[in-house]
Formats: C-alpha cells, sequence, structure tokens
C-alpha cells in the first residue's frame, strides 16, 4: 500500500483528499502545516507528498526545498489557491512533480499520485537493473550441495523470515542473497548491502541508522542510515559476526521492533525490510568465545543456509570452468581448457573457492593466446598462483636493513591477500587485521597497482 501525505491548513482540503485518497486503496497521513510534515517524515516513509503552497508559519516553497534536500526519492505535487506562473516555474525547478490549482479536479490527483508512483518503481527498476550489472553471475551446479541451497531459496523467497547464510570467503553468500531477493515480493524494492567487517566499531551505529545534522563532529547534514534505506526492500548484513558486542546489541533491538532512532535524533523511524545475514565464521565457537550474541544468532538464524566450499563440490568443477570460460568470450572464438588441463584444476584444493576460480579463468583466458589450453599452460599459471606474486626465501631480503627488509615483506604480503581476494578492499583489510582506510594507505605507500 503506498503512503500518501497531505500537508495543507484547510480541514476541509485534508478531509476530501484523505476520503478520496483512502477509497484508492491509498494509506494517507496528513499535517496541519509544513513544521508537523516533516517531523512526520522522519517517522514515516512515504511515496508521495501533496504540499499547498500557501502555509502558515512556514512557506510551501520552502517546505519543498527541505523535502527534496532531506528526501530527495519523494515525488512532491504542490497545489495553490493563488497560483501564478512564476511559482509554478519555481516549483518544477526545484524538483515538484506537479503543480495544480485549486478548486482541485479530484481526477486529476488521482491519476498524478498514479504517474509519481509509477515514476518512482521506474526509478527502482533502474537502480536493480544497475545493481544487477555488478553482480551477474549464475548459481552453477548440481551437487547436493548445491541443489539443497537452490531448493532453500525457492522455498524461503517469497516469505520475509530472516535468513542466515554461513561460508567461506569466496563461496558466493552474496549472491545467494540476491537471489532470493530477486526472487521474493521486495524485488522491486531496494537491495542494501553493509559489509559489518569493513565498518569501524565508532560508525557502524551511524551507518545502520543515519544521523541527525549536529549529532557529533562532522556531521554537518542529516544522514540516512542502511536501514532506512533499505525500507520495502532486502538488508544484506555481510560477515555480521564481526559487529562488536555493543553493535549487535542495537542492531537486536532495531530488527524485534523493526523501529530505531537516528543519532541524534528523539523521534522513532519505522522500517519495513527482509533481513539477510551472512558469515564465514564459525558462528557457534563465536558464541561460546562471547563474541556474539546468542539472542541474535536466534532471531537471525529462521532458515539457515550453508555453502560448501568448492574442495567439497568437484562434481560441479567442470561446470563453472565451462561458466567462466563462456563469460570471457570476445569477439573471436571462445576458448577452452583442454580435459588434461581440467583433471590438473579437479586436483587444486581452491582454497579462494568461487572467487578465486573465476579469477583464476579470467587470468588464463586474457594471457593465453591459444584457443585450446593445454596441461603445461595450466600448470605453469596454477604454480604461479600457488607460489603467489612472492617467495618467502630469505635470499630475497639479502644486503637490505631491517626497515628495508620490513617494508619489501609487507608490499609482498599485501600484494598476495589482495590478489587472493579479487582486490576487494574491504575483505582484504578484514582478513589483515586493520581498517580499509589503512589499507587504502599502505597501498599508495608502495604504490600497489589495483587490478579491479
Amino acid at each position: 500500500m503506498s503512503k500518501i501525505l497531505i500537508i495543507d491548513d484547510e480541514p476541509g482540503i485534508r478531509t476530501v483528499l484523505t476520503d478520496i485518497l483512502e477509497d484508492e486503496n491509498y494509506q494517507v497521513f496528513s499535517a496541519v502545516d509544513g513544521f508537523e510534515g516533516l517531523a512526520l517524515l522522519k517517522q514515516e516513509a512515504v511515496d508521495v507528498i501533496i504540499l499547498d503552497v500557501w502555509l502558515p508559519n512556514m512557506g510551501g516553497i520552502d517546505v519543498l526545498k527541505e523535502i527534496k534536500k532531506e528526501y530527495p526519492e519523494i515525488e512532491v505535487i504542490l497545489i495553490s489557491g493563488h497560483a501564478n506562473i512564476d511559482i509554478a516555474v519555481k516549483a518544477v525547478k526545484l524538483g515538484a512533480f506537479d503543480f495544480l490549482e485549486k478548486p482541485l479536479s479530484l481526477e486529476k490527483v488521482t491519476t498524478l499520485i498514479r504517474n509519481a508512483i509509477e515514476m518512482e518503481s521506474l526509478r527502482k527498476e533502474n537502480r536493480n537493473l544497475r545493481s544487477s550489472l555488478f553482480m551477474d553471475d549464475e548459481m552453477i551446479g548440481k551437487s547436493p550441495g548445491m541443489m539443497k541451497i537452490q531448493a532453500l531459496i525457492n522455498q524461503s523467497a517469497a516469505s520475509n523470515a530472516k535468513i542466515l547464510i554461513l561460508g567461506d570467503n569466496g563461496t558466493g553468500k552474496e549472491l545467494i542473497a540476491r537471489k532470493i531477493h530477486l526472487k521474493s515480493q521486495r524485488a522491486d524494492g531496494p537491495f542494501v548491502e553493509v559489509n559489518c567487517a569493513a565498518i569501524p566499531d565508532t560508525l557502524i551505529e551511524s551507518e545502520l541508522f543515519g544521523h541527525e545534522k549536529g549529532a557529533f563532529t562532522g556531521a554537518i547534514a542529516r544522514r540516512k542510515g542502511k536501514f532506512e534505506m533499505a525500507h520495502g526492500g532486502t538488508l544484506f548484513l555481510d560477515e555480521v559476526a564481526d559487529m562488536s558486542l555493543n553493535a549487535q546489541a542495537k542492531v537486536l533491538r532495531a530488527i524485534q521492533e523493526l523501529k530505531f532512532e537516528r543519532i541524534g535524533g528523539e523521534k522513532s523511524i519505522t522500517v519495513d525490510f527482509r533481513l539477510i545475514a551472512a558469515t564465514n565464521k564459525d558462528i557457534q565457537n563465536e558464541i561460546r568465545e562471547g563474541r556474539f550474541r546468542e539472542d541474535l544468532y536466534f532471531r537471525l538464524n529462521v532458515v539457515p543456509i550453508f555453502v560448501p566450499p568448492l574442495k567439497d563440490r568437484p562434481e560441479d568443477l567442470k561446470d563453472l570452468i565451462a561458466y567462466f570460460v563462456e563469460k570471457q568470450r570476445g569477439d573471436g572464438e571462445v576458448k577452452t581448457i583442454s580435459p588434461e588441463g581440467i583433471k590438473i584444476l579437479e586436483k587444486y584444493s581452491w582454497p579462494g573457492n568461487i572467487r578465486e576460480l573465476k579469477n583464476f579463468i579470467e587470468r588464463i583466458t586474457i594471457m593465453t593466446d591459444e584457443n585450446v589450453i593445454l596441461p603445461d599452460i595450466v600448470t605453469y599459471y596454477l604454480g604461479e598462483k600457488q607460489q603467489s606474486t612472492t617467495s618467502n626465501s630469505l635470499k630475497d631480503f639479502e644486503g637490505m636493513k631491517l626497515n628495508e627488509a620490513k617494508d619489501r615483506f609487507e608490499r609482498m604480503l599485501l600484494m598476495q591477500k589482495l590478489e587472493e581476494h579479487d582486490y576487494n578492499i574491504s575483505q582484504t583489510a578484514q582478513i589483515l587485521g586493520i581498517y580499509p582506510s589503512n589499507l587504502h594507505g599502505k597501498i599508495k605507500k608502495f604504490n600497489i597497482e589495483i587490478k579491479k
């Protein structure tokens, strides 16, 4: 049910519009002036606002400016009994969807509201399409583990049940979360991802819940948090077990009540989203060690999905190789890996799982001129990967002073870990036990090329 807010100081206008719009199956809120309307927006996520130009205390044009500053995605229809062309032009330039003169044509009002809602739906569809361009891989595999995952996705997608995805790095947990979202009734809504491991504990509350202007040093404007941005869609908390206990307590309360306050705010904001969480950690061990709240685990673990590592699904390897090779098809012929080369790849353990395999196939197809990739080429590049781009031999550090040797070792380690994690800054920082900002500084210091 779409939500409409009417901001008008005339009780008759509010009553008539409310009755008409409720008959059209909209949920309607009303406010007598701009201050009350803006206060209500902090509590309810609405789709369209009908705003009178002439209001007491704060003029409609000023209210429009504030709405477009804080809530640019909401469409605003301005109405006025004393309209002129200058006001209409100014309103449209400020972002108003349309301008209507009183007395209102109720048929035109309902038509404009339908058009405004359809416009926002198109924007959401475009956002989802752009998002899918960065996550267009398919789930490949017919092993028992993958068939079970597909069944769980199909069974749970249509519900609002919370889902906890467990599995090693590189197994495709985010891909599974996106597939669930796209099969759900919220597919037209946003898919908002939060990498909990990449956000310092001091910033996690602001990132999730947002903040009001002046809430803390540097809060120069109001900011929506991820919880609010996910309204109507899906919130994906990746690496949820990396949150501090303090942050876990606040997240638990928010997902229990689906209400929260921005930092520095006093009024509760109500949201509606589907929650999916994921972690690469042994969650039961984290609970035993006192690093993860058991009550939060029970809240998240309504539908558990375990993603097996690639070494435990060898029957899927050929299909995965063929899929990734096909994705590298250029203008010419698609390259293939010889059967002997496939056998070599089948014997490798793939500690980086699907992500490592995908990167390896991309590299070997780019670096090889032949259409059929022979075993010696596979062995060469696989051996290079196993040795990484570095060597642990002390000969590499002969003749160096201690600080020079330390810098060289650090650069080699960073290059290795970045490559292993597909040059994903937040994941690499997590593995190294440092903040992403620190990793960025070291990349700049050592002049390391980021290949993604």
